[in-house]
């Protein structure tokens, strides 16, 4: 049976020319050390870290090299531990602002900060499952104002897209010591436009895997370094102690330049678009079909192209997933990193009933996805609708 791929959102398939390089011969020999092997080794990750700042027009000196998306989300959360000696003598520990839509490398990290005794605030999202002004400022004018926020570009869910600049500018102009503004932006980077600096963030995270490149690596932006909750050899500034992975991070440099470049991004997302029009126009048109948010257009520049919602009544996700999977389709239910979860939390943030939250389930597509993909996917969902 031939397999079709819609489940890029959890991990993309390896390029083939990242896949060369993890094969090739690397400087074996460890960045930290002095002698020769190790001075290659440090040349070979300083040029990754170049390569990676070039395309993300960022000073390479505030890229860090991580494991993945979650350790940098991790690494930036928990810093709030270590603040918290400047809070002695009375004062209030520093408070942290998340979405109720964030990925549970931040909603989890979160919850664990609270039951810790840190201050912790959700802000809800409009029905669309967007953060908005108006969602911050209700939070804020409750709770206060934060000291560090975290904010995804976009949903991994629902590929809702976050106005990262109207929403950096108005937690910029709240009165007081400015807020540390986080942002996940592991769906956008590939995905979508993104400008970290118009974007005015304190920090960012991405991961290499969903862009087609090896599990284990990836990268942290923070504008000013931070204090780290754990340390040991002093490694990428000591932000992130460790032994570098300087193959990961080769491999990663080649997938920001294959797939993260402003114009290849403009292309795969025009494409993108395109597929997604068809696939959304022949969902709409099935009677039991239901988007989530069901507002969405077939062209929709709230949402990525990438990731898609989707519901049919009277059928739980995870039927249409295993029914999908039987027929060589690949769709989940949501984010792998929660796949044992009984809930789902960015739908029910969205305020969507129990029925139609067990009813969802995601298809993600990707730049080698082609529209006989999309006609095989609609054809099969048809037949699965008629044998259930």
């Amino acid at each position: 049976m031939e397999r079709r791929y819609f489940d890029w959102a959890a991990a993309a398939p390896p390029e083939t020319a990242v896949s060369t390089l993890l094969e090739m011969e690397v400087p074996f020999g460890n960045p930290s050390s002095k002698h020769t092997e190790g001075r290659r080794a440090r040349k070979a990750l300083e040029d990754a870290r170049q390569r990676c700042a070039a395309v993300l027009e960022v000073p390479a000196e505030r890229l860090y090299f991580t494991s993945c998306g979650t350790e940098s989300n991790a690494l930036v959360l928990h810093s709030l531990l270590v603040r918290q000696k400047r809070y002695s003598g009375g004062a209030a520990l520093p408070a942290l602002l998340y979405s109720a839509v964030e990925h549970p490398s931040i909603r989890e990290n979160a919850l664990l900060l609270e039951r810790l005794g840190f201050p912790v605030f959700c802000a809800g999202v409009e029905g669309d499952g967007r953060v908005s002004e108006r969602s911050l400022s209700r939070i804020i004018a409750k709770q206060g104002k934060p000291r560090l926020t975290a904010i995804m570009a976009v949903n991994n869910e629902t590929g809702a897209v976050m106005d990262m600049p109207k929403l950096t500018k108005f937690l910029r102009n709240i009165d007081g010591p400015p807020i540390h503004i986080h942002s996940d932006l592991v769906q956008a980077v590939g995905k979508i436009p993104l400008d970290i600096q118009r974007w005015d963030l304190d920090s960012a995270s991405f991961s290499a895997h969903k862009l087609g490149g090896p599990r284990g690596i990836g990268l942290l932006y923070l504008r000013k370094p931070l204090e780290p909750i754990y340390t040991g050899g002093g490694q990428e500034g000591g932000v992130r102690p460790g032994t570098e992975n300087t193959r990961g991070a080769l491999a990663l440099a080649e997938c920001l330049e294959r797939r993260a470049h402003p114009a290849v991004v403009a292309e795969t997302y025009a494409l993108a678009v395109e597929r997604w029009k068809l696939l959304i126009s022949a969902l709409t048109s099935m009677e039991r079909c239901r988007l989530i948010p069901v507002e969405r257009e077939a062209e929709d520049p709230r949402f990525s192209p990438f990731i898609l919602q989707a519901a049919f009544h009277g059928i739980p996700g995870e039927v249409m997933v295993r029914s999908l999977d039987d027929a060589g389709f690949a769709v989940s239910t949501g984010s792998a990193c929660s796949s044992g979860a009984k809930t789902r939390p960015v739908l029910a943030a969205m305020g969507l009933d129990d029925t139609l939250s067990f009813e969802g389930f995601r298809i993600s597509q990707g730049w080698s996805t082609g529209v006989e993909d999309i006609e095989a996917l609609i054809e099969a969902i048809g037949k699965i609708l008629r044998e259930l």
